[in-house]
């Protein structure tokens, strides 16, 4: 198990830890053991202090989970950059955005990617292909960067506007490694499967907390659940986290045996049945109830020993955060607002000291750790058990398969066209999905389907709406704006 140390270090130290054989990262390209993964940020941090980038530019990569994906983030802190990670699965406005917004000054791509982006896309950046760097032979030896500096910026909706970024240190991203490679005991002869795109803020960490363990990372873009269980035997995977959609569908798949050792839950709540599901079909398996946000990191988890007794709940603090449940009042409460304090709170939102001061505030007077807190927006019951339960969300954020999202940002796209006057969305619950994208429309029904295409063409996957409500108008407030809640009362099922 790796050691408990609460001194971090910076972030591209990581590369360090492991044991000198074995290996680090299986991909397209082959093994790698730890000694290679060294030698190998070393090189890629080369060839980015070769860019003509200042100390603390931000340096985005929109890719797949190619090595180049895989190394970057310790290779840019190996450089003095900040890495801005571009989540795949986005459209060019959502990447534009990123670019623009973060400042980003080297794309780091694929050429059919950069092709998708049009005129003023890429902001200040300079794309630069993949398959084009050719790094130098003499790497650069580990950084000495103080722990306290930015090293990543994590684009993550908000509950309006525009996707935001979340201002990450090397002792948070450290920390966070050694916190979940500890509570999880991983150990050196781990095989770890990555399905979870590299821009999460769990998707990454397991890159850093596998490597800190000493053990092996095996990345994963797949297409069915049944390419995930096929890549559990070929690798002989022993550890795999998933969001609650990915579960439900494995727990429908025919599996070969497996030694899966533990799987860990991120994205949305484990409901009884599903881990009900979960264990009859890995009765061997530890299961890991837990929870977070990414301005916080993994803030709690539930010991697999007593998931089986307890499969509501998400558990208590992980090693170095301090979970509170806070009242109207700013007192300790049995139901309250999750706040999170500790090394592990993030730095505040990129440029954007507004919502910073809405999200990050100072931790409650009786708090522990004292200093900046994230206060979640997040109801949560602490039960007599002593064991935490989410209750739900204070804002209006859409948890749909993982992925958090902005109502605004999803109107603005079905707006863009023409094809409604006026249009609300929403997260309804779903049992697949954990919430469904639905949205209320004021306009023709008939143009549904030109709508349909032409969000198809603009949103990515997990923002397309499940449903449309199609109405003459929609109800609006005494001060004329729309009424949400009324709104949602009428298209709830």
């Amino acid at each position: 198990m790796t050691p408990l140390d609460p001194t971090p270090r910076p972030l591209d130290h990581i590369a360090l830890l492991g044991a000198r054989r074995g290996a680090a990262l299986i991909d397209k390209a082959g093994a790698l053991d730890h000694a290679g993964l060294e030698r190998e940020t070393g090189r890629l941090a080369a060839w980015l202090a070769g860019q003509g980038l200042a100390k603390g530019a931000r340096v985005a990569t929109w890719l797949p989970k190619t090595r180049t994906a895989c190394l970057m983030p310790i290779a840019a802190a190996r450089a003095g950059l900040v890495h801005v990670p571009v989540n795949p699965a986005l459209k060019r406005a959502q990447v534009a955005h990123i670019l623009a917004d973060s400042g980003a000054e080297l794309l780091v791509t694929a050429q059919a990617r950069a092709a998708t982006l049009e005129d003023g896309d890429l902001a200040s950046a300079r794309p630069a292909f993949e398959d084009a760097i050719d790094p130098p032979e003499t790497g650069l030896p580990p950084s000495s960067a103080d722990t306290d500096d930015l090293v990543a910026i994590l684009y993550t909706s908000g509950s309006t506007g525009q996707p935001k970024g979340v201002m990450l240190s090397h002792a948070n991203l450290w920390l966070g490694a050694i916190s979940v490679a500890h509570y999880l005991k991983l150990a050196a002869d781990d095989r770890v499967l990555g399905v979870m795109p590299l821009s999460f803020d769990y998707g990454q960490n397991q890159l850093f907390s596998t490597w800190a363990a000493g053990a092996a990372y095996i990345p994963l873009d797949y297409l069915t659940p049944r390419d995930v269980a096929k890549a559990i035997v070929r690798h002989d995977i022993t550890t795999l986290a998933g969001v609650p959609p990915l579960w439900m569908q494995l727990a429908d798949t025919e599996w070969p045996p497996h030694r899966l050792r533990r799987i860990t839950n991120t994205g949305g709540a484990l409901t009884p049945g599903l881990v009900r599901k979960l264990r009859a079909l890995m009765p061997d398996t530890d299961i890991y109830a837990m929870y977070g946000l990414t301005e916080a990191f993994r803030s709690t988890y539930l010991d697999p020993a007593l998931i089986d007794a307890h499969p509501d709940s998400i558990g208590g603090a992980i090693p170095f955060a301090e979970v509170m449940v806070v009242g109207p009042d700013g007192a300790e409460a049995e139901q309250g607002e999750l706040v999170h304090a500790g090394p592990l709170v993030a730095q505040g939102y990129w440029r954007d000291p507004e919502r910073t001061a809405k999200r990050f505030r100072p931790a409650p007077v009786w708090s522990k750790s004292g200093g900046m807190a994230a206060w979640s927006g997040d109801t949560v019951r602490r039960g007599p058990d002593g064991w935490l339960r989410f209750v739900g969300r204070d804002d209006e954020m859409i948890k749909s398969a993982g992925n958090r999202m902005s109502p605004n940002e999803i109107e603005e796209a079905v707006m863009a066209g023409g094809e409604a006057r006026e249009a609300a969305a929403f997260g309804i619950p779903d049992e697949r999905l954990g919430q469904a994208v639905v949205v209320a429309l004021a306009g023709d029904p008939a143009r549904e389907d030109n709508l349909r295409a032409r969000l198809r063409r603009d949103l990515p996957a997990f923002m397309q709406p499940q449903r449309y409500v199609w109405r003459e108008s929609l109800p609006r407030n005494a001060n004329g704006k729309l009424d949400r809640t009324a709104i949602k009362a009428e298209i709830a099922p």
